[in-house]
């Protein structure tokens, strides 16, 4: 018997950030040193992404992005393009495992708003233009990584709060996203991935030691951020498939939070109504599978194969794997992919563009093992 799935998310499908070619490096160099301009740039862009949809084609993914290739970061592009969020640089020494050491912050300043011309919008249509028959797919941060980031683990905004209350900014956010997603639907997206790695800090140990020194209650947030999430998606159109992506941060092949998702279970999948979980269960910090057994309807889409090193899983281990988690979710209900994207910034992660593409490689010809029976 044949199990397949012909909305996404798919069995053999991808977190949607891949390496920047150097071509595409040395012209964003150059524009930021003032030799080519923005529309030179864009030009290139175009042509790199191209390529990129035709290579995901190739390797047999049914969803294809553009790769975050007009992005620095994975988030901060498309929040700081949103009315009421300021950005400036901070010092992290020491995030990422001293991987990192500056970076843009950003907090909400004043009141939030989605603007209808938001940047990627433009940047979707394109992709959809050069998708065919494939599925074009948009990845964006979710609501959460302005509640957290920019709110409740902000000292600007904590000392100067812009809102009455937490409830109040929350509900602004809530209607960003239901703009944001009805702007993108009517632009002709069908598939759309929230990144969140902002859960990770409500299972960190460390991150929930630090919430609770700002005075706030973790297990109060994770409720919060479920709530804010629900109701980001309450008008979803019946035809659109929205995802989520939650890992434990990517950068340079390192990453920032560590722990089981089971501090967050009941209220993230028992509650968020998305389509499908995209889940980092690539080692050992990611804990076993037991906190899937508060999943309903929704698709699990296992980040088995790890993003970060150029070994490929031996396909025996990430089938046996692929079996255990069918102790609490069905096999219907089960996806492959990497456990992150290969670029969540424009630096990374360590390994070449061919390891990146034997990578997905590797996760559809285990798909197609598993699931074209």
């Amino acid at each position: 018997m044949t199990i397949t799935i012909t909305k996404a998310p798919f069995r053999a499908d991808h977190v949607g950030s891949f390496l920047r070619p150097q071509v595409l490096k040395d012209a964003r160099a150059q524009y930021q040193q003032g030799q080519i301009t923005k529309e030179e740039l864009r030009l290139i862009e175009d042509i790199e992404i191209a390529k990129l949809v035709e290579k995901q084609k190739e390797v047999g993914l049914s969803a294809v992005t553009d790769g975050e290739f007009r992005r620095r970061w994975w988030h901060l592009d498309f929040i700081r393009a949103i009315k009421g969020i300021r950005v400036y640089e901070v010092d992290i020494s020491g995030a990422f495992n001293g991987a990192m050491k500056k970076a843009e912050a950003y907090t909400v300043d004043s009141k939030l708003n989605f603007p209808k011309d938001h940047p990627f919008l433009e940047d979707f249509k394109y992709l959809k233009s050069i998708a065919g028959e494939h599925v074009a797919k948009i990845t964006i941060p979710g609501p959460n990584m302005i509640f957290y980031s920019g709110v409740v683990g902000s000292e600007p905004y904590l000392s100067n709060p812009s809102y009455a209350s937490l409830d109040d900014v929350a509900k602004d956010i809530v209607k960003v996203y239901q703009d944001a997603i009805q702007t993108f639907y009517e632009a002709g997206c069908r598939y759309l991935q929230l990144d969140d790695t902002s859960w990770g800090a409500l299972f960190s140990d460390v991150f929930r030691d630090k919430i609770k020194e700002k005075g706030f209650d973790p297990d109060e947030l994770v409720k919060k951020f479920a709530d804010i999430t629900v109701e980001a998606l309450a008008n979803k159109p019946e035809d659109m498939s929205i995802t989520i992506h939650i890992c434990r941060g990517n950068f340079k092949s390192s990453w920032l939070y560590q722990g089981a998702y089971e501090p967050i279970a009941k209220e993230l999948f028992s509650r968020v109504n998305v389509d499908a979980f995209f889940l980092e269960f690539d080692n050992e910090r990611s804990g076993d599978f037991k906190p899937l057994r508060f999943i309903k309807d929704q698709h699990v889409v296992l980040g088995l194969i790890t993003s970060k090193t150029s070994e490929l899983e031996d396909e025996a281990e990430i089938k046996g794997r692929i079996e255990e988690a069918t102790e609490y979710v069905n096999i219907d209900q089960l996806c492959l992919s990497p456990q992150c994207g290969f670029a969540s910034t424009e630096e990374g992660n360590l390994l070449t563009e061919e390891q990146q593409w034997e990578k997905l490689r590797h996760v559809v010809r285990i798909a197609k093992d598993v699931w074209d029976k």
